[in-house]
């Protein structure tokens, strides 16, 4: 018999998605019945990417409402997203319960909710569902976005969100630090509508108030700074599916398959992995740099090209490329980055430093050249270069653009120094002990599931 059913609630973007699957996998190990509520978009996605059908899914039951965009906006807007959802999802999620219940589904219990979906705890505590928080970032970013009322008070920041001062922020001792130009709620993409991704930030601090715990995708050794300033936020990663990457963990692009097979034939510790996530988008000339500076390393590499990841790119120039890396390069549209940065033959990850690949690159050892996009992809690139010092960061001209030189100068680097390999392994058998038995993430996640199962 389940211990009862839990709604997971995740926003909709790719990287939100991921980690609130791989919790999701580990609460029906556990005998809890799962209800896994993507938006209509993004669960379209997520099934149509399924391999094997629904059978990678082990339990967990798909739902989805609307986001209350029309059919052709843009959802990598961020602006556009999170303007819309907390005025269309609140009664869509309200009768989505109700519809369960009537269909004779068992009762929702609890509701495990993405922190950036604060509206949901409301709905939830509306319908006498109690609620638990996921935060999908580092423990670091959320200290940041709870600090805003004293960075206010302190005059760092205006009640706008916007720096008053140009200077380096570290809230504690060994938390990463970052420029107040860089902030995640600032830099999330028209400069023009930020105040609404601050105006979420600061209503999700209200709502968190309803959380009775909040847990999060991280650990305590990668993390000890942020988590002494908050002891209240609960370390229960870095997660995982399964360790023999069985189970889906709700990707929206079908994954190629076929690059595990190359990277076999490749010899240890001799590929380029780069991967740039589901967000991020580069103009014609950054990506013939990029190309072109992997060309100029010699090295083998395997590229993640997103169908949307760049516009206006000359196909000629593509296919000569192509031509010309032939054997030593594969270019995929997307993978099971996580079976990738597992595999003996990657010597680094050119990454846009998104938590869960930061995650996985440090569950895996692998050392990183970091190239971040937006939000809080500056605060995981100082955890990289500034903190646990397993990677370097690639640097822009001054017309905003990495060129090739730099791109085979920095892989280089990544690759030529022993010690950020080192300190990556090091990094890595920490977080494997904090998920072993008696590890501060196991222990974490025990009281966690302790919670859900009053």
């Amino acid at each position: 018999m389940a211990k009862g059913h839990v709604m997971v609630l995740p926003m909709p973007c790719q990287g939100h998605v991921v980690p609130l699957m791989e919790l999701s996998h580990r609460l029906v190990e556990h005998g809890f019945e799962v209800t896994f509520v993507n938006t209509d978009v993004d669960h379209a996605l997520v099934l149509a990417a399924l391999p094997n059908g629904g059978e990678a899914l082990r339990g967990i039951h798909l739902a989805s409402i609307p986001d209350g965009l029309a059919d052709d906006e843009d959802r990598k807007d961020l602006n556009k997203l999170v303007d819309a959802y907390p005025r269309h999802m609140p009664a869509y999620l309200e009768a989505l319960v109700g519809e369960m219940e009537a269909a004779g589904r068992p009762r929702v219990k609890w509701l495990v909710a993405d922190f950036n979906m604060g509206w949901s705890f409301e709905v939830a505590k509306r319908l006498g569902i109690r609620v638990a928080s996921f935060w999908p970032a580092s423990a670091a970013c959320l200290a940041i976005i709870l600090k805003i009322p004293q960075l206010i008070q302190d005059g760092v920041l205006n009640d706008k969100g916007w720096p008053e001062r140009q200077e380096t922020l570290q809230l504690a001792p060994g938390m990463p630090p970052l420029h107040t130009s860089l902030l995640p709620w600032n830099n999330a993409g028209d400069p023009d509508g930020q105040h609404i991704i601050f105006q979420l930030v600061c209503r999700n601090n209200k709502f968190s108030d309803h959380a009775e715990m909040t847990v999060c995708n991280s650990f305590h050794d990668a993390e000890a700074g942020a988590f002494k300033l908050f002891p209240n936020i609960l370390a229960i990663g870095p997660l995982f599916a399964d360790k023999e990457f069985q189970r889906s963990v709700g990707n929206f692009l079908p994954e190629d398959t076929s690059c595990l097979k190359w990277l076999d034939a490749r010899p240890d510790s001799s590929v380029v992995y780069v991967a740039f996530g589901s967000m991020a988008i580069f103009d014609p000339r950054q990506f013939q740099e990029l190309a072109e500076g992997l060309e100029l390393t010699g090295r083998p590499f395997l590229w993640v090209v997103r169908p949307d990841f760049t516009a206006g790119l000359s196909k000629e120039w593509l296919e000569e490329f192509k031509k010309r890396v032939a054997g030593i390069g594969m270019i995929v549209s997307w993978c099971s980055q996580q079976q990738v940065l597992a595999h003996r033959a990657v010597a680094c990850f050119v990454s846009h430093c998104g938590w869960n690949s930061t995650m996985e690159a440090v569950r895996n050892g692998v050392p990183v050249l970091c190239w971040p996009y937006f939000c809080e992809q500056f605060l995981d690139r100082s955890y990289v270069t500034d903190v646990w010092r397993t990677g370097l960061a690639v640097c822009p001209g001054e017309d905003g653009v990495v060129t090739k030189e730099e791109v085979r100068c920095k892989v280089e680097s990544v690759i030529g120094d022993a010690d950020f390999r080192k300190r990556a392994s090091w990094l890595k058998d920490n977080a494997w002990r904090c998920i072993s038995d008696g590890g501060s993430s196991h222990e974490n996640f025990t009281r966690f599931v302790d919670l859900l199962s009053e």
